[in-house]
């Protein structure tokens, strides 16, 4: 028994791209609209630029890929099949040289850097500032006895 390769029909020609490479992958959204008693629907594409973190399966039929972008400071993922229909196009942007083929560990280095961050917040709340004062606004306790001996009679 030979082993057959089973060629994918009407799949697009892919950019070869790895992990640590970033990529922006443009996708079919599919906006259905129920008016009456007719459903239009919309056709639109949405962007999504990020880290390749990883690419599993090869060049099978099922294979994916996860990329991993940082949007107002929530880490989002989204895993794309390579072969889906949905996926109109895979744009590189830049080539990265890594020494890992997963870049999982990424994640935990990325939210190592917003605890930091936080860190560094919550000690410049804690710290009080110090305002100067002029001479009329504060008096120091000595001050005070020597100029109203009066008023503790």
């Amino acid at each position: 028994m030979a082993v057959k390769e089973i060629k994918l029909a009407n799949t697009p020609k892919r950019p070869d791209f790895r992990a640590g490479d970033t990529v922006r992958v443009w996708q079919k959204v599919i906006d259905r609209v129920v008016e009456k008693d007719k459903v239009k629907e919309k056709v639109l594409s949405q962007a999504f630029e990020g880290l390749v973190l990883a690419r599993k399966h090869g060049q099978e039929a099922g294979a994916t890929f996860t990329v991993r972008r940082t949007i107002e400071g929530v880490g989002v993922e989204r895993i794309f099949p390579i072969n889906s229909p949905l996926v109109e196009k895979i744009e590189v942007l830049r080539r990265a040289k890594v020494r890992r083929a997963k870049l999982y560990h990424v994640r935990e280095k990325a939210a190592k850097e917003v605890r930091r961050q936080m860190r560094q917040v919550r000690m410049e709340k804690e710290q009080p500032t110090i305002q100067p004062t002029t001479d009329n606004q504060q008096l120091t306790t000595e001050e005070q006895k020597t100029e109203n001996p009066e008023e503790k009679k």
